[in-house]
């Protein structure tokens, strides 16, 4: 059995926030679900074939993981038939599992918001906050970054994505797939999170790609 990532890093991942889902179809079948909340002119489209998690499993596991579920929007799915909240951070996962979130900004995070800020935002990246998470007891190892890029979108929107490996004490490792962005004044943050295995994150790239690359953020 998998070991769960979620009892290693109770804690270190911030509160969340609900996310409204919505699917578009037209004529035909379509090929993408397209999740979206218009009150923060967001969204994303996962594959069709990927099955979103309950809003109830998604905000006990939240509860269970960073002790709130939040109280703005967030929305799982996963790939696969048998899709599961314990995902959200369990390591030897199989079948891609994404995660969105928006959340508004205390004055104070917003003034102290950059870009290594938004690095860090999920899981430690930075080689400072990887040090501090190491001497707290931070368990996840063999840290790997595949990916350091800067996004600048339009009207302001701005951020980065991030792609790395952590292995878990099982010896299991997993890729994360990370965009967090923040708007023009910094305060809220967009953030869209997609994991599995190193092998599952492989084979199935392209549509993890589609994923997220279609993050989508219409804020003025």
């Amino acid at each position: 059995m998998a070991s769960k990532a979620h009892h290693i890093v109770k804690g270190l991942v911030g509160g969340c926030a609900l996310l409204l889902g919505v699917t578009l179809s037209g004529c035909a079948a379509p090929q993408f679900t397209y999740v979206a909340n218009t009150g923060q002119s967001t969204y994303f489209k996962v594959p069709n074939a990927w099955h979103k998690i309950s809003d109830s499993s998604l905000s006990s596991e939240l509860r269970a993981v960073a002790g709130s579920s939040g109280g703005g929007w967030t929305v799982a799915y996963e790939a696969g038939g048998k899709p599961t909240a314990g995902d959200f951070l369990s390591f030897g996962t199989g079948q891609p599992f994404v995660f969105a979130e928006v959340g508004q900004l205390t004055s104070t995070a917003s003034s102290e918001l950059s870009y290594d800020t938004l690095r860090d935002f999920f899981l430690p990246v930075t080689s400072t906050a990887r040090q501090n998470a190491a001497a707290q007891g931070f368990p996840l190892t063999d840290f790997k970054q595949i990916r350091d890029q800067v996004l600048t979108l339009s009207q302001g929107v701005h951020g980065v994505r991030e792609t790395y490996d952590y292995t878990a004490n099982g010896g299991v490792t997993d890729t994360f797939d990370v965009v967090a962005l923040t708007n023009a004044d910094q305060t809220v943050v967009y953030l869209l999170v997609v994991h599995c295995t190193s092998s599952c994150y492989s084979n199935d790239q392209t549509e993890i790609n589609d994923v997220m690359s279609s993050f989508t953020i219409r804020s003025s």
